[in-house]
């Protein structure tokens, strides 16, 4: 007997007409929806939460411009099997090349691609849930264009779930009324696959009279999971009263809002990359070594994943939260970049610039320029701003036990000139 297909696949639309969500992209008039309907679509990047439509738009595009079309996933795809589609879409006029998760490709995988997507032998379509900019290498980016894919609203949930009590037979026939949705929706994370997966394992539970009710729905999924929006606001909410329980030092709160996070399915990267800014936007030179653990932490939990993440992700929260804490470094840059925006590209310096040749020297690049290691603390009082900003100081150390140090380090060395 053949294998049930999924409810979520049986859903999947391949008209723009028929997609639930994305009005920004696949609305009248969009940009996307216009490069699709002149037939010509560029290699582009999708970004956005987990089922929200990312594979549906590159199946829709597939569809409608009837290309061929091949997929690859990043996770079990390396250099070979993408050379190999490359090779096969040589014969296939615009051939559409869709990476799924293509953020988990390295550096190596990504640049296989490159020139046969500067020499269109295939549109590539990619999909990820990463900041592109961080995860898709710059060469590879500048070829694709962006866009990015919004949050499904209830609304559009909503819709899902009525789309497939009318149109799928197999939930035609189990005879649901949709009695209560909040258990289903919020279940789902905001996450179109997982709704109609659930709503599949509702109707297959056979409730009583065909009433789906969210106590019904938290039975058939098998556990009462703390609810967690991903898609909404309680997403953004959640993530600064982690952010806000790290910065007040409070470890117990901490913990609470990112057990929140990890049971409602929150992606392991997002949860560690919060942490990694955090330790240098609010801990800093007060404890160095916080973004030591932090940055270790993300390299660690992007290996190992869940749930042993968990561990990884307890570990550097509570580091943090007794941490002490400093935002000097981030008033310091702020500073800097005001003071950037408000004198303009001031020159350097004549006797703090390089002079690799003799015309630089006779035009008196370095001259005069005391190298540190030749006095006594290696250290010479010079000046090494523009002389528009002769004097001024950017770093107000913090007051904590570390940067007092570097306080009394830096008055040592510099006497009243910056007053520290």
């Amino acid at each position: 007997m053949a294998p049930t297909i999924p409810l979520a696949e049986r859903m999947r639309p391949t008209r723009l007409d028929d997609l639930i969500g994305q009005e920004h992209l696949a609305g009248k008039g969009s940009i996307l929806r216009n490069a699709i309907e002149h037939g010509k679509i560029p290699s582009i990047i999708l970004w956005g939460p987990p089922g929200v439509g990312k594979t549906t738009i590159a199946g829709i595009i597939a569809h409608t411009l009837h290309a061929p079309f091949h997929t690859l996933s990043a996770i079990s795809s390396g250099v070979k099997e993408v050379r190999a589609v490359i090779d096969e879409a040589r014969e296939q006029p615009g051939a559409i090349l869709f990476i799924d998760e293509i953020h988990r490709f390295n550096k190596g995988q990504q640049d296989a691609l490159l020139g046969a997507v500067e020499k269109g032998i295939v549109t590539l379509i990619g999909a990820t849930t990463e900041n592109p900019s961080f995860e898709v290498n710059s060469a590879l980016l500048s070829r694709a264009q962006v866009y990015v894919l919004k949050p499904l609203s209830d609304a559009d949930l909503e819709k899902l779930l009525q789309t497939a009590l009318e149109k799928d037979p197999e939930i035609r026939a189990a005879g649901l009324q949709l009695v209560e949705t909040a258990a289903l929706i919020n279940l789902s994370g905001g996450d179109a696959r997982k709704l109609l997966n659930l709503l599949e394992i509702v109707a297959q539970s056979d409730p009583p009279g065909g009433k789906v009710t969210d106590a019904v729905v938290m039975n058939a999924a098998q556990k009462k999971v703390a609810l967690y929006d991903k898609s909404g606001d309680q997403h953004y909410d959640i993530i600064s009263a982690f952010i806000k329980s790290l910065r007040g030092s409070d470890p117990n709160a901490a913990l609470y809002w990112m057990a929140r996070m990890i049971e409602g399915g929150e992606d392991v990267k997002f949860i560690a990359r919060r942490m990694v800014i955090l330790a240098s936007e609010d801990i800093g030179n007060a404890n160095p070594t916080a973004l030591v653990m932090a940055n270790a932490t993300f390299e660690a939990v992007n290996k190992i994943g869940y749930p042993e993440a968990n561990i990884i992700l307890s570990q550097c929260c509570t580091y943090l939260a007794c941490s002490p804490k400093s935002n000097a470094a981030v008033a310091a840059i702020g500073a800097a970049m005001a003071a950037v925006r408000k004198y303009g590209d001031q020159p350097v310096p004549l006797h703090i610039r390089n002079a690799p040749t003799r015309l630089m020297k006779n035009m008196g690049y370095g001259k005069d320029y005391q190298y540190s290691h030749n006095y006594e603390n290696n250290f010479s009082q010079q000046e090494y701003l523009p002389e528009a900003l002769a004097g001024t100081k950017f770093y107000e150390p913090g007051h904590n036990a570390r940067e007092e140090e570097l306080r009394r380090y830096l008055k040592q060395l510099w006497k009243d000139k910056y007053q520290y």
